[in-house]
């Protein structure tokens, strides 16, 4: 048994492969950080291959695409943020962020869904956000990139029970998270008294994988760990967009680290 985990460097990724790892699953780690990887490798009990790949880099996912027949998980965990309004924000650094959020995950779940197909087994795990949900005021690229996450995701799964086939797809749609996420996007989850209830639904990384992974094996397709995101979720379909878009930049014009 093996998977493969992007952004296996730090965070989820770095999680679910500790978690998989005990479960007996040989780990394939991808990330740009060579160091973090050998330190993942040192942790683990299981058989560990090192892949230092920049995804945005399209031949390099292609290539990852090649282990898919000697894989039984993928797991998308690869990922970041962009913060800012956006007539502010570096384009480029947003295209970084695109390439990855999107154009590899698309890439690597396209790829290994063909290959999982054919032997017709295979779990497929993509990381998205509860930011998929709503509207994103102050990051909005970023919520619309994990919006495209969820819905391939759901499009993908819906096509595969229709034809009868015993992959599954399940994609993880975390509130906020313990993790270096905030660090990269230059956010910070929960700062002074008035986000305490932040500070109280943030979760540990390691609680979010246990969760995500024990529900990807029952084929769980949607999976929001946490009550307070769950019902955040069923909110948004009774609350319209525009009032959601005004509470998102409320939330959000707190959370930028000034320097």
């Amino acid at each position: 048994m093996k998977a493969l985990i992007t952004g296996a460097s730090s965070g989820l990724g770095w999680d679910m492969a500790h978690i998989l790892s005990e479960k007996g699953y040989d780990i394939i780690a991808v990330a740009r950080r060579a160091e973090r990887l050998e330190a993942l490798k040192s942790e683990l009990k299981t058989e560990v291959e090192v892949i230092c790949a920049d995804i945005t880099d399209m031949e390099q996912c292609k290539a990852l695409a090649e282990k898919a027949d000697e894989v039984d998980i993928l797991i998308n965990c690869a990922g970041f943020g962009v913060f800012g309004d956006l007539c502010s924000t570096d384009l480029e650094r947003e295209l970084q962020m695109i390439d990855t959020n999107i154009k590899a995950l698309h890439t690597l779940t396209k790829q290994f869904a063909i290959k999982f197909k054919k032997r017709d087994s295979g779990h497929i795990l993509n990381v998205a956000s509860l930011a998929s949900f709503f509207p994103g005021p102050l990051f909005s690229a970023y919520y619309a990139s994990k919006s495209y996450v969820l819905r391939l995701s759901q499009g993908l799964a819906q096509e595969l029970k229709k034809e009868k086939s015993k992959v599954k797809i399940s994609v993880l749609c975390p509130g906020p998270v313990h993790t270096e996420f905030g660090d990269v996007a230059n956010v910070s989850f929960g700062r002074g008294t008035e986000n305490r209830l932040v500070k109280k639904i943030i979760l540990p990384s390691r609680k979010v994988s246990e969760y995500a992974i024990k529900k990807m094996f029952r084929g769980k397709e949607v999976i929001i760990p946490g009550v307070i995101m769950r019902i955040a979720a069923f909110l948004r379909r009774i609350v319209p967009d525009k009032m959601l878009a005004s509470v998102v930049y409320l939330i959000q014009s707190k959370k930028c680290i000034k320097k």
